[in-house]
C-alpha cells in the first residue's frame, strides 16, 4: 500500500519533477544549475533573509505568528523551522520550483508582487541570485551536513580613526570544516553611538567630529563581534592634575590617548557641595561649609569623605536607591509591615557596611517571615521564577535576559535554555500564609529543581549563564548555589555590574551604558578602568564604602564641570564633571533646607527627610515628588526615575502652592532673616552659603543688597509695611536662588 504524503509534499515533489523534465529539454537550464555553486539554506539563504530584515521582530518574526500568516524565527536562529515555513507551509505556495523566478519568496521581496514590507531585495543583487539558485537547485535543507558557524571576526578589530574620515570593515565567518568566508555583504552592522560614528549596511564606518571611543557591532547569524575605534581629538594634553590613585591613572591615560585635555580640579566650595550631595543626598549645612572653607589641612577633602560615609544620611540615601530597584512598593495598606522592615534591613546593612555579596546572598536565599527575616519581603513583590531570574540578572549581573524567554537573544549569546536554566534556581521557592496579615512565609521546597523550556518542552536543571553548577541534592536550596556562583571572584558579571552602577552614580554616565546592559556588543568606554575597579572591589571583599572612597578620592571625580575649548563636546571620557539635575527627594530636602520649612509625610516622625522615605506610597501625597520623577518602584531599572527637566517642573518651582507655602512659613528662613539685626550683607551671605556652599560674588551681593533697600509698594503705589516688605523680599531672594541652575543641579 502506498504511503500517504501531505498534500504540500505532493506539490513540492510534483514541482521538482517538472523542474527535472523541463531541464531535460532545456540544456541551458542544466548549464545554469551546474555553473552555480551549491547553495546552503543554513549558511546562504538564512543570512540573506536576515540581512534583508525579513526575519526581524517587526516583520515575519513578529510575535503572534509573523506577518500575513508567514512566520520566521527571529534573526534566523531556528533554521529548520524557517525551512518548514518557507517550503512546506500553505501547500508550498511560496516556492515555484518549475519556474523559480515566479516564486513568491522572490517576487514579493523584489517588489514584483505587492508586498507590505516594500522592496527588500533588488532583482540584480547577489542576495536575489542566492535565493534564485537555491530554488533552482531544488530548495533543499542541509542543516545536518552544512558546516557549523563557529565565529565571526571583523577586520580590523580595533584601531584609531581620525575625525571626519571613513573606515571599511570586513566581516569574516569561520566554520567547523576550517573554511572561512567574507560575509561583509550579509552581515549586519550597528554603531553604539551614532553621534560619534555611523556605519552603512556594507560596513563602511563614517566617523564624525566627536572624540572618544565608539564600537561598531558586527552580527552574523547569531555570532557577534565588535570593532572598537578610538577617535582622537589630537589636542595637547599637558596640564593634567596629579594622579591620586589608579582611577586617575587610567582616566588621564585615556584622555592623553585621544588628545582631550581635562578641566582643572574644582574649587573647595564646589567640591564640598558635590560630594555631600552625591554621598549623603543633602546640602552641606552653613556651618559645615564655613568650617570646610576655613580648613587649611591638605587632606581635608579625604576627611569629608570619611565623615560622610560614616553618616546616617549615607545609609538613607543609598537605601533609597536600592529599595527602589528592589521594588519595595506599597500596593495595599497591609504592605506597610514588609515595606518598613525591608527598608530598615537595607539601610542597616549599608550603615554597617555589610559586604555586598553577603547582602545579595541574604536576599536571594531568604526564608521565613518578614518579621524574623526582612529580606523575604523581596519575594512578596517578585513572585514568579521568571521574574525573579530577570530581576536578579539585570540588577546584580547587568544582563538583560527578557528577550531569551521567547527566542535567542538578538544581541547576545543567551538562548532559551540559558533563560530557563537560570529560572530553575527559583523553582523550589515555596510560600504559605503567615500569622502576619498580607505576609507569606517563604521556604525551600524539597525536590529536584527543574524548569521547562516552553518551546521545546525540555526539563532543564539550574545553570548559570554557561557556567557549570555542581550537582544540587533535593534537600539543598538551589539559591545558595546561585549565590556561590555570583559572588565567586571568577564571575564575569557580578562585581562588574556593581562597580559600573556606582561609577554612574558619581559620574552621571556608566563606563558601560546603559549601566545594566553588559554584553560583548556594548563594550565599556574605558575597559582598563572597569577591570581595575572590578579587581579592587573583589579584593576588598565587596566593600561598598571602599569602592565609593576610591572613586571620589580621585581627581577625575573632582574635576570642574566648566569645559575648556577642547572637552566641551566630551560626554564619555570624564574629562570634566557632567552636571546633573538633583533627584526629586534630594531637591525637596534642599528646598526645605534653604527655606527653613519641613515637609510632613503621613505616619512618619516629624523631620523625616524625603531621601529617607521607605517606599513609593509617599508620592501620592507629594505633587513635588511626582512632578520631579520619584520612581514608583516597579522596575529594577534606574531609568524609571525621571532625571530630565520639563516645563511642568519649571512651572512648579515658580508657581506651585507648596513652594509658596515653604517660602512664607512663619518659622522659615525668610521670616527669620527679615527680623534679624544682622547687616544685609551678612544675611545674604547666609543664603548663598546654604544654597551653594560659597560666598556671593561682589556683583551678586550688590544686587541683593540693593533689592532689599528698595521700597516695596502695594498695588495702589503705597509703601508696604517695613516688616512685611522685608519678609516678602527675602522670600523673593530665596525663590530666585531656588530657580537657578546652580541650585537645581549638582555640578
Amino acid at each position: 500500500m502506498a504511503s500517504k504524503l501531505p498534500l504540500g509534499e505532493h506539490v513540492r515533489r510534483l514541482s521538482l519533477c517538472v523542474v527535472v523534465m523541463t531541464a531535460a529539454v532545456l540544456p541551458g537550464s542544466i548549464h545554469a544549475q551546474e555553473s552555480s555553486p551549491n547553495i546552503s539554506f543554513v549558511n546562504d539563504v538564512v543570512p540573506v533573509l536576515t540581512k534583508a530584515g525579513c526575519n526581524a521582530g517587526v516583520c515575519h518574526a513578529k510575535a503572534g505568528g509573523g506577518q500575513k500568516g508567514f512566520h520566521l524565527s527571529l534573526l534566523g536562529f531556528e533554521a529548520e523551522e524557517d525551512y518548514e515555513h518557507i517550503v512546506k507551509e500553505n501547500r508550498g505556495r511560496r516556492l515555484f520550483l518549475s519556474a523559480p523566478e515566479n516564486s513568491l519568496l522572490l517576487t514579493k521581496a523584489s517588489g514584483k508582487t505587492p508586498h507590505g514590507g516594500g522592496l527588500r531585495i533588488k532583482a540584480d543583487s547577489q542576495a536575489y541570485q542566492i535565493l534564485l539558485n537555491w530554488i533552482r537547485q531544488g530548495a533543499t535543507f542541509d542543516g545536518e551536513v552544512a558546516p557549523k558557524l563557529l565565529a565571526v571576526d571583523v577586520q580590523p578589530g580595533r584601531g584609531t580613526v581620525q575625525r571626519n574620515t571613513e573606515q571599511q570593515l570586513k566581516a569574516v565567518a569561520k566554520y567547523s570544516d576550517g573554511s572561512e568566508r567574507d560575509v561583509t555583504e550579509q552581515a549586519l552592522f550597528e554603531s553604539n553611538d551614532k553621534s560619534m560614528a555611523d556605519v552603512s549596511d556594507r560596513g563602511l564606518v563614517k566617523v564624525l567630529d566627536i572624540p572618544g571611543k565608539v564600537a561598531i557591532m558586527v552580527r552574523y547569524q547569531g555570532r557577534i563581534t565588535v570593532f572598537n575605534a578610538s577617535i582622537p581629538l589630537g589636542a595637547p594634553v599637558e596640564n593634567v592634575p596629579p594622579s591620586k590613585n589608579f582611577v586617575d591613572d587610567l582616566v588621564f591615560a585615556n584622555l592623553k590617548e585621544i588628545g582631550v585635555p581635562p578641566s582643572p580640579v574644582c574649587d573647595d566650595a564646589t567640591y564640598l557641595r558635590r560630594i555631600t550631595l552625591d554621598i549623603s543626598g543633602r546640602l552641606p549645612t552653613e556651618e559645615e561649609s564655613r568650617a570646610f572653607l576655613a580648613n587649611t589641612a591638605a587632606d581635608k577633602r579625604d576627611q569629608v569623605i570619611d565623615n560622610l560615609l560614616s553618616s546616617p544620611e549615607y545609609a538613607d540615601f543609598f537605601a533609597n536607591k536600592w529599595t527602589a530597584m528592589l521594588k519595595n512598593r506599597r500596593d495595599d495598606a497591609s504592605d506597610i509591615t514588609s515595606n518598613f522592615a525591608f527598608y530598615a534591613w537595607v539601610r542597616d546593612s549599608l550603615l554597617a557596611n555589610k559586604p555586598y555579596d553577603q547582602m545579595v546572598r541574604e536576599l536571594l536565599a531568604a526564608t521565613g517571615t518578614v518579621i524574623a527575616n526582612p529580606p523575604v519581603a523581596w519575594y512578596k513583590r517578585v513572585k514568579e521564577p521568571k521574574q525573579q531570574l530577570e530581576d536578579v540578572a539585570q540588577l546584580f549581573l547587568g544582563v538583560r535576559m527578557q528577550c531569551a524567554q521567547c527566542h535567542h537573544h538578538p544581541f547576545e549569546r543567551w538562548s532559551q535554555d540559558d533563560y530557563y536554566s537560570l529560572s530553575a534556581f527559583f523553582t523550589q521557592v515555596g510560600r504559605k500564609p503567615s500569622a502576619t496579615r498580607g505576609e507569606d512565609l517563604i521556604f525551600h521546597k524539597r525536590g529536584v529543581a527543574v524548569a521547562t523550556n516552553i518551546k521545546t518542552g525540555a526539563s532543564l536543571k539550574p545553570g548559570a549563564l554557561g557556567d557549570a553548577i555542581p550537582a544540587i541534592a533535593p534537600d539543598e536550596d538551589p539559591r545558595l548555589k546561585l549565590a556561590d556562583w555570583m559572588s565567586s571572584p571568577q564571575n564575569p558579571f557580578f562585581a562588574k555590574a556593581l562597580v559600573n552602577r556606582y561609577w554612574k552614580h558619581f559620574f552621571r554616565r556608566g563606563l558601560i551604558e546603559p549601566e545594566d546592559d553588559i554584553r560583548d556588543s556594548n563594550p565599556p568606554t574605558n575597559p582598563e578602568l572597569l577591570a581595575a575597579l572590578e579587581k579592587h572591589f573583589i579584593e576588598s571583599h565587596f566593600d561598598l564604602k571602599s569602592l565609593v572612597k576610591v572613586i571620589v578620592q580621585s581627581n577625575a571625580y573632582q574635576l570642574s564641570a566648566t569645559p575648556n575649548e577642547h572637552n566641551i563636546a566630551d560626554v564619555q571620557n570624564y574629562s570634566r564633571y557632567y552636571p546633573r539635575r538633583l533627584q526629586a527627594e534630594v531637591m525637596l530636602d534642599a528646598i526645605d533646607d534653604l527655606t527653613g520649612a519641613k515637609t510632613d509625610f503621613p505616619n512618619l516622625p516629624a523631620g523625616t527627610r524625603a531621601i529617607a522615605l521607605p517606599d513609593n506610597s509617599y508620592n501620592n501625597a507629594s505633587p513635588f515628588l511626582r512632578v520631579f520623577g520619584r520612581p514608583e518602584n516597579e522596575s529594577v531599572c534606574e531609568c524609571e526615575r525621571i532625571q530630565s527637566s520639563s516645563l511642568a517642573q519649571s512651572l512648579h518651582l515658580m508657581n506651585a502652592a507648596d513652594i509658596k507655602g515653604k517660602l512664607a512659613t512663619g518659622s522659615g528662613r525668610a521670616d527669620r532673616l527679615s527680623k534679624s539685626d544682622k547687616p544685609p550683607e551678612e544675611r545674604i551671605r547666609e543664603l548663598y552659603m546654604v544654597a551653594f556652599s560659597r560666598e556671593p560674588k561682589a556683583e551678586e551681593l550688590k544686587v541683593a543688597v540693593d533689592y532689599l533697600a528698595e521700597p516695596l509698594l502695594d498695588s495702589a503705589g503705597n509703601p508696604v509695611d517695613v516688616q512685611r516688605a522685608g519678609q516678602e523680599k527675602f522670600q523673593d531672594l530665596i525663590w530666585a536662588l531656588i530657580n537657578t541652575k546652580e541650585f537645581l543641579f549638582n555640578h
